[in-house]
């Protein structure tokens, strides 16, 4: 609930400045926790923090890819818009963790897990997401696992 008062309060101000570009951005955010509040997770009208974190990252992550094809197609008129809508709602998600962080709590993770090989990384990727929700991008501690187990 308190996403959704924020990001009301930024789409007023975004209207009053008439930032059409960042509305946008807001305009989506709130969609999606529209849609969310009609969801399955949602029982008493509000939506769980970690539901609304699962929606802004999903949402920015939406947002990278489109800008990725649009850049591999040469198109850096559509990829502008993306990255900076992503760049906008990323300010609503947790600061992200640094790689050498995001290093030493997996190191820490596969140490509790016993994992020994590669063979372990759903293990090892399962209590890193339930761990590190929001401080961490998923391909990141994947990319790292990986790199440690892998070796």
């Amino acid at each position: 609930m308190e996403l959704e008062k924020l990001i009301n309060d930024d789409i007023k101000q975004a209207m009053l400045a008439k930032d059409k570009a960042k509305l946008e951005a807001l305009r989506a955010i709130k969609a999606a926790l529209l849609l969310e509040k009609t969801g399955k997770d949602v029982s008493s009208g509000e939506i769980p923090a970690e539901v609304e974190l699962k929606m802004l990252q999903k949402l920015v992550k939406q947002r990278r890819e489109s800008a990725e094809v649009y850049i591999a197609q040469n198109r850096p008129d559509l990829a502008e818009p993306e990255i900076f809508q992503a760049s906008i709602i990323e300010k609503y998600l947790p600061e992200q963790m640094s790689e050498d962080e995001l290093r030493g709590i997996v190191q820490q993770i596969i140490t509790k897990t016993g994992a020994q090989s590669i063979k372990d990384m759903g293990k090892v990727m399962g209590t890193a997401t339930k761990e590190l929700a929001g401080k961490a991008d998923n391909k990141a501690v994947a990319d790292i696992i990986k790199q440690i187990l892998g070796s």
